[in-house]
């Protein structure tokens, strides 16, 4: 799929799931944005971006679970992008990390 002249934002995009679709955006022409809280993405990750897209990528820090961070950094990236065409709302860490032994279930 071509996307080049769109823009991408995937939040959660620094590492695992996230990086590998912006990643794949980037690789189908998309500028590419993405949003972290706790891990940053890595110069080798920005590197690949560049290279694959032609595009530097955009990394901002947002807490998604704050409105007005998100509201001001999501502002500031289709600023930055000249709008936002494509949104991957991956952000994690909004659940929280426990084993199956550890979960309640109900029927």
């Amino acid at each position: 799929m071509d996307l080049s002249g769109k823009h991408a934002l995937v939040t959660g995009g620094g590492v695992g799931i996230g990086k590998a679709i912006a990643l794949e955006l980037a690789r189908s022409g998309a500028q590419v944005a993405v949003t972290y809280l706790s891990h940053e993405p890595d110069d080798d990750f920005a590197l690949e971006v560049k290279a694959t897209s032609g595009h530097a990528l955009i990394a901002h820090r947002l807490d998604v679970s704050t409105e007005g961070d998100v509201r001001s950094v999501v502002g500031s990236l289709g600023e930055q992008l000249g709008g936002i065409d494509i949104l991957v709302n991956n952000a994690g860490g909004l659940v929280q990390r426990r084993t199956i032994a550890d979960m309640e279930f109900s029927l």
